[in-house]
């Protein structure tokens, strides 16, 4: 086959960043952030119970889902890896709103106006 007749197709592209990356269960803490169920978690109480007679100590984790508000629950042993979310919080000032649109600038100075006025109480407030 010459090189004129080789064709790879990608799918996607992507600089390579993870949206998660693997921590041991045992290695998780409270008010840190978790993935359960496919969901990004905030970790609000969690308790490990002592190893038996099936093998590993359980970590068992109560979490809520940082975008709904939902709790969730998860038990796994606590030599298992989870997957922990990127998370990264940034803080904004808001200059506008038009359109039902926000205009927000951030701490460098840049703007981001492609945030939706929220369609609840502090929407309306706003």
């Amino acid at each position: 086959m010459s090189d004129d007749e080789h064709h790879e197709t990608f799918e996607q592209a992507g600089a390579g960043a993870s949206l998660t990356y693997p921590m041991q269960c045992s290695a998780l803490r409270k008010n840190g952030h978790v993935v359960i169920k496919g969901r990004p978690c905030k970790i609000v109480d969690m308790s490990t119970s002592k190893t038996g007679k099936h093998g590993h100590a359980k970590v068992h984790l109560v979490a809520i889902d940082i975008f709904t508000g939902k709790k969730l629950e998860d038990i796994s042993p606590s030599t298992h890896n989870m997957d922990v979310p990127n998370v990264r919080r940034t803080e904004y000032q808001l200059l506008d709103i038009a359109d039902g649109f926000l205009s927000l600038m951030d701490s460098d100075g840049g703007s981001k106006d492609d945030v939706k006025n929220p369609d609840n109480d502090v929407g309306k407030e706003m």
